[in-house]
């Protein structure tokens, strides 16, 4: 199989050539002046003289001496490591100017105004004559699609779901009792709005709750593919301005996720639970009803969250404890075992 190169021509579109000083400004850099020109991006053991590459992991620096990239964005304290050859963009965050540079070169691609042919949209909906809605999705009553919105193949976009100016939603997504801010990218699969696990215990066995909240998601957001977030029950579901929700993450009804928070794939975040600004969750972690994570907390991937987490604190293993306890627990069970045997 033939290896495609970065930002194969067949799926993703490139802008460019840009000069240095064009590249070094949307990198938020600085460099020595030279009159050179750059097509395109690439990582640093395959780069030529007309790409620009980057380094933020100092494990790599041995692969720095030796590209042959035209430009390499660094940190100052590797910029001695750059080639001669090679010219330096100097900046703090290298990964942040990588992605600055890279969306530079490959762009998101803009929408195509206009209802494909196959899509059935409501006499009631509004759609902004701006936006692109694709083959086969259904926009149900009242329904408002924002500007320059990108609605993929066969989503449904529920009753009265409101979707603000430049979002994009993947294919194959549902989303309803919806209200969601801009800029907003959901992935293909994700279900948003559907009822939360609610439900009363009687004799006969159980006895389904109404589901009366909505889901409102603030502005630049971004939600994994086939991720669910359930609405509230009586209250709403939030999912905070800037966060980002991996892949196959579960939101139960009635979670407040604060402004910024990262949950890595497969974790699952039970209802009624408050989630402060700045939090990250790790891949598979679990947290119970209706704890409070605190404000830049972090939780280990595969986690077991039971109580609430206090602000800026590590929390590690199930049942959740304080990194530096949890870590002091396996070295002692380490010591009694190497006890035993011996």
């Amino acid at each position: 199989m033939v290896i495609a190169s970065t930002g194969n021509s067949r799926f993703y579109h490139r802008d460019g050539p840009y000069d240095l000083a064009t590249i070094v400004q949307a990198a938020h850099g600085s460099a020595l002046h030279r009159d050179v020109w750059f097509s395109g991006v690439a990582p640093l053991q395959h780069a030529t003289v007309n790409e620009v590459s980057f380094l933020d992991n100092r494990r790599y620096a041995a692969t720095l001496t030796q590209t042959l990239a035209g430009a390499v964005i660094v940190h100052p304290d590797l910029e001695h490591k750059v080639p001669d050859t090679t010219t330096a963009i100097v900046t703090s965050e290298p990964y942040a100017a990588w992605a600055r540079v890279a969306a530079l070169f490959h762009p998101r691609r803009a929408a195509r105004p206009g209802i494909h042919p196959s899509a059935i949209v409501s006499p009631q909906a509004t759609i902004d004559l701006t936006a692109e809605i694709g083959p086969l999705s259904i926009i149900e009553d009242g329904a408002e699609i924002g500007p320059g919105c990108q609605i993929g193949a066969n989503c449904v976009v529920g009753q009265g779901v409101v979707i603000g100016p430049d979002c994009r939603i993947g294919a194959q997504t549902s989303i309803s009792h919806c209200l969601m801010g801009a800029r907003v990218h959901v992935y293909p699969g994700a279900k948003i709005g559907q009822d939360g696990f609610g439900f009363a215990t009687v004799g006969s066995g159980f006895l389904s709750v109404p589901q009366l909240g909505l889901v409102l998601i603030e502005d630049d957001v971004e939600i994994g593919a086939n991720t669910t977030i359930d609405r509230g029950s009586i209250r709403d579901t939030i999912i905070g301005a800037g966060s980002r929700l991996d892949n196959l993450v579960q939101i139960g009804h009635n979670v407040t996720i604060g402004r910024c928070c990262a949950i890595a794939a497969q974790a699952g975040i039970a209802g009624s639970v408050t989630i402060e600004d700045f939090v990250q969750i790790g891949g598979q972690a679990a947290i119970a009803g209706h704890v409070r994570i605190g404000r830049g907390a972090r939780i280990a991937a595969q986690a077991g969250v039971m109580s609430d987490v206090a602000p800026a604190s590590a929390v590690v293993g199930s049942p959740a404890q304080p990194r530096t306890e949890f870590f002091r627990q396996v070295a002692t069970l380490k010591k009694i075992t190497r006890r035993r045997e011996t």
